[in-house]
């Protein structure tokens, strides 16, 4: 079985390893393929998994009373290229798209991708993954930060992503593709939203 070490996205791997060598990698740990280099994601955190299970569950339950698609949680296999294989935090595909939703991965582009940051993983969700994802072509791109509490919503545009807005505590997040969601960042972050409230 394959072993992976923590790499660096700032260089490329000398060999590339491609998707059928990631098939290999032992079931019990999370791995990404990005341009060929074997990725071991740090386990998240309580802020991360928190973020995650509220956001998603509003999201979820938003596509599924508008029937528009379905949602994926991580560890969710995304196939981008034969070298690049990555496990969004969560990850929208629309109705018209089910044909890349296969029984062992998704195959293609997402809809929409959301990454929720940590320090771990910042450079590589705002770096090399931003530049991945509109090149393969996701339309929509949420990077959130449990820490700051904010989410900002890429959208993509002629020459990669253009930031369409940066939400924070006390504004309330609309995502152009799911037309008619809306949600409080202070439903996300009430932590945050009590620390300040007493300060």
């Amino acid at each position: 079985m394959l072993r992976a070490e923590p790499v660096s996205q700032n260089s490329p791997a000398t060999t590339k390893l491609t998707y059928e060598d990631y098939l290999k990698t032992p079931d019990d740990e999370r791995y990404e393929l990005l341009d060929g280099a074997l990725i071991v994601p740090p386990a998240p955190n309580t802020a991360h998994q928190s973020v995650q299970a509220e956001l998603g569950w509003r999201m979820a339950r938003f596509i599924r009373e508008g029937g528009l698609g379905h949602l994926f949680f991580a560890p969710t296999d995304v196939v981008l290229s034969r070298t690049d294989v990555v496990q969004p935090d969560l990850l929208f595909i629309s109705s018209e798209r089910v044909d890349i939703i296969t029984p062992a991965n998704i195959q293609g582009a997402p809809d929409l991708i959301v990454e929720i940051r940590s320090d771990s993983t910042a450079e590589r969700d705002e770096s090399f993954k931003r530049q991945l994802y509109a090149d393969c072509g996701v339309e929509e791109y949420w990077l959130v930060d449990p820490e700051d509490a904010t989410i900002s919503v890429l959208l993509l545009g002629e020459n990669g992503y253009e930031e369409a807005a940066t939400y924070t505590l006390c504004q309330t997040l609309n995502s152009p593709m799911l037309h008619g969601l809306f949600i409080n960042l202070n439903d996300l972050f009430p932590d945050l939203d009590s620390e300040e409230m007493t300060t």
